[in-house]
């Protein structure tokens, strides 16, 4: 009984220790707690995004895809040679190290690697380079729009400390190769990418794309603004079905907080399919599907963007739309496609940073893209490679 007192009164006092640094310094504090949180959802290990838990099996495959890789990895020996020693060294990883999965949108998250802040010019433009060389151009100027609304958040809330168009951090894991397994990530808030290659196969996720403010009005970064189309698309295709389609696809008409399900730490999350099937769709409909789909692939560079799309509609039968919130022009919501091979979610959510209402609004939204059932990282082709080719 002693002893439970004790470690009672342990607990107690940590906890009122904890709530003092709170009150002084929050910021502070958090940076003290992220790591235990961090560490204990990282405990697990890792299985993949699923619809009813477990892993649906000989979904990918390692094959040609006819569209080189070769100047992603040029890039990459092109942003490393840019490095000094001591920052190669913090930005090298093994290309199974569980750094994959550190990933975080928030602000306060502890960042590995090298930092856009302490780049010089020329590294600055070796690691966009790599960035341009994954990215579509499409996907390489909403990322760079994700950073410019950062640093228009920083000029609302007048902290350049915790926000910042430049406070992101690349990674790179193994070694840049032509046909060895390797990949690199890009790390912030509100923007992450994850990009594994082997040979020519290209994975790019998870990536995660959103903001707060979704737009800039005032300021140096005026007229900035991102994921309009994502958003239309997403309206469009909801009002176009019919009303007993929308019965099928509405798993919920509230929006009455987050909905994401595949953010930050969600490796392994159980989703089931909801919503209505593609499969039920009329042509027309179909081709509005495709259209948002296109959208998230697109973000892909030329080329592994219609090789990651024509994996997506070999599964098309198979793959669900659902939506939860209202449909209105002005409507707040949450929508996802769903099916063996992807899961893209968008979801407006509530107020953190600015000034708000406590409820999901326009003024914040956040978008991830899954490879489920085990290959987020490229982890099921790495997995068959070091199978094929054990090291």
């Amino acid at each position: 009984m002693r002893r439970l007192l004790h470690w009672v009164g342990a607990g107690v006092a940590a906890l009122a220790l904890l709530i003092g640094l709170a009150a002084w310094n929050p910021v502070a504090t958090s940076r003290v707690i992220w790591p235990l949180v961090e560490n204990a959802r990282l405990d697990e290990p890792f299985l993949g995004v699923t619809a009813n838990g477990e892993i649906e099996d000989g979904l990918f495959h390692i094959r040609a895809t006819g569209v080189s890789t070769e100047p992603i990895r040029e890039a990459a020996v092109a942003f490393l040679a840019s490095l000094t020693p001591e920052q190669r060294d913090r930005t090298l990883f093994p290309v199974d190290d569980l750094e994959w999965r550190r990933w975080s949108n928030i602000h306060i998250a502890t960042r590995q690697g090298v930092g856009l802040l302490e780049m010089d010019a020329a590294q600055t433009a070796a690691a966009f380079g790599l960035m341009a060389a994954t990215l579509s151009a499409r996907g390489f100027e909403t990322s760079r729009d994700i950073m410019r609304l950062e640093g228009h958040l920083a000029d609302l809330m007048d902290d350049h400390n915790e926000y910042g168009e430049r406070r992101y951090w690349f990674t790179v894991m193994g070694e840049p190769s032509q046909s060895g397994p390797w990949g690199w990530q890009f790390d912030g808030h509100h923007l992450v990418v994850n990009c594994f290659v082997l040979g020519d196969q290209m994975v790019l996720t998870p990536t995660f794309m959103g903001s707060e403010p979704t737009r800039a009005d005032t300021g140096r970064f005026a007229g900035t603004a991102i994921l309009e189309e994502e958003l239309a698309a997403g309206l469009a295709l909801v009002n176009a079905l019919d009303d007993a389609q929308r019965t099928v696809a509405i798993i919920d008409p509230n929006k009455t907080g987050d909905n994401n399900h595949g953010e930050q730490f969600q490796d392994n999350a159980v989703v089931p399919y909801e919503g209505i099937r593609l499969s039920e769709l009329d042509e027309a409909q179909r081709e509005l599907a495709l259209e948002l789909v296109s959208l998230y692939t697109g973000n892909l560079r030329d080329g592994h963007a219609e090789v990651r799309l024509s994996e997506v509609v070999r599964h098309w039968d198979d793959t669900y739309f659902a939506w939860v919130g209202g449909t209105g022009p002005d409507a707040v919501f949450y929508y996802r496609i769903h099916s063996p091979v992807i899961m893209i979610e968008y979801d407006h959510q509530g107020p953190v940073a600015l000034d708000g209402p406590n409820r999901p609004s326009r003024n914040h939204v956040h978008t991830v893209v899954r490879t489920p059932n085990g290959n987020d990282y490229g982890k099921d082709l790495l997995k068959q490679h070091l199978v094929e080719q054990p090291h």
